[in-house]
């Protein structure tokens, strides 16, 4: 089901558009259809009101959360079961965040990554997207929505827009906490200055140097980091907030002097932020992350150099916190073999 079907499913049963915006405002937002001063049946016509358990049911079969898993930083990581049994990663992040998934699967193939070992299954609709919303706020308030959990956006655009747009007006979460986050694809740059609601960017950099970047994206279009950056320069002049560049580190492979310079090269003087994200040792994909002391030390020489950074703790390691993780446990035992990284061509 994507939006504008469940749209016409209101309308089949008489819903108005003060109706379905009440409707869709209600669901998205975790709130009663009636208030104190008014009851839903002053604001649904009677048609619509009979329907609402046959509709409530369809977004019930949407997304259901299967297990929860709380983490000692305040998180929870969610795995969400799709109505056709599929499942996919949500995390309620500290101080009001929630990070939803938009493909069961990725065919990025990130080399750090567990999400994409089995390749792309299937696209996630835009109300399968904005439902992972929905669920979150049953359980506490969420003012902040980031598209990082699993699957690329830029490979669902689509759905993912429309998703953004939906939460972006009558789900009430501001433009610039709405946060795209992708590998970096040109139709991405051409789409998001067209929307309504134009949301936040974050660029998945990890690199300076292109050979290397498409060792570890061997599946992401082939653009020049320094490409890459001045497109995401031209979208954060445009909407007024800087873009985040997501920077996960490798011990040995992306944490080097060289790496460090080359950020100062590409990002001093644009409006940008770097996150660094010590890679979470819990993946088993064969790799590990750098020492507290080292991390510090790179966010330090950043700072210096005129590059805003900031350290990230991946958000629940203590419970998998890793995309991918929680859904890789299904697989039997066996099934899961650490990705090497790939030797030079």
């Amino acid at each position: 089901m994507r939006i504008d079907d469940l749209r016409q499913l209101l309308r089949h049963h008489g819903a108005r558009p003060a109706h379905e915006a009440r409707f869709l405002r209600a669901w998205l937002q975790a709130l009663p259809l009636g208030t104190k001063r008014q009851a839903v049946e002053d604001v649904m016509p009677l048609t619509l009101r009979r329907a609402l358990p046959e509709i409530h049911a369809a977004l019930e079969h949407l997304a259901r959360v299967r297990s929860s898993h709380p983490g000692a930083d305040d998180s929870v990581r969610l795995l969400v079961e799709l109505g056709d049994g599929q499942t996919v990663e949500s995390v309620l992040l500290p101080r009001g965040g929630v990070c939803v998934s938009t493909q069961v699967g990725c065919a990025v193939g990130c080399v750090f990554c567990m999400t994409g070992r089995d390749g792309l299954l299937r696209q996630l609709s835009s109300a399968e997207i904005v439902a992972q919303v929905a669920l979150a706020r049953r359980r506490r308030p969420v003012k902040k929505v980031v598209f990082m959990g699993m699957g690329e956006p830029a490979h669902n655009l689509d759905n993912v827009l429309e998703a953004i747009e939906l939460l972006g007006t009558l789900g009430a979460v501001g433009y610039n906490n709405l946060v795209f986050s992708t590998v970096g694809d040109r139709r991405v740059f051409a789409r998001l200055p067209q929307g309504t609601v134009k949301p936040a960017l974050a660029l998945s950099l990890h690199t300076t140097n292109a050979e290397l970047r498409a060792r570890l994206l061997p599946k992401a279009p082939r653009i020049d980091p320094a490409e890459l950056v001045e497109e995401g320069e031209r979208y954060a002049r445009a909407t007024r907030y800087p873009v985040q560049y997501q920077w996960t580190l490798l011990e040995g492979i992306n944490d080097t002097p060289e790496e460090m310079e080359g950020i100062v090269r590409l990002l001093r003087g644009k409006y940008a932020v770097m996150n660094l994200i010590p890679y979470n040792s819990n993946e088993g994909m064969g790799h590990r992350r750098p020492t507290a002391e080292h991390t510090a030390a790179m966010a330090s020489y950043l700072h210096r150099h005129g590059v805003l950074t900031k350290l990230r703790n991946s958000a629940g390691q203590d419970i998998d916190g890793g995309c991918g993780q929680l859904r890789a446990r299904l697989t039997p035992p066996g099934d899961v073999q650490p990705r090497p990284f790939p030797a030079p061509p």
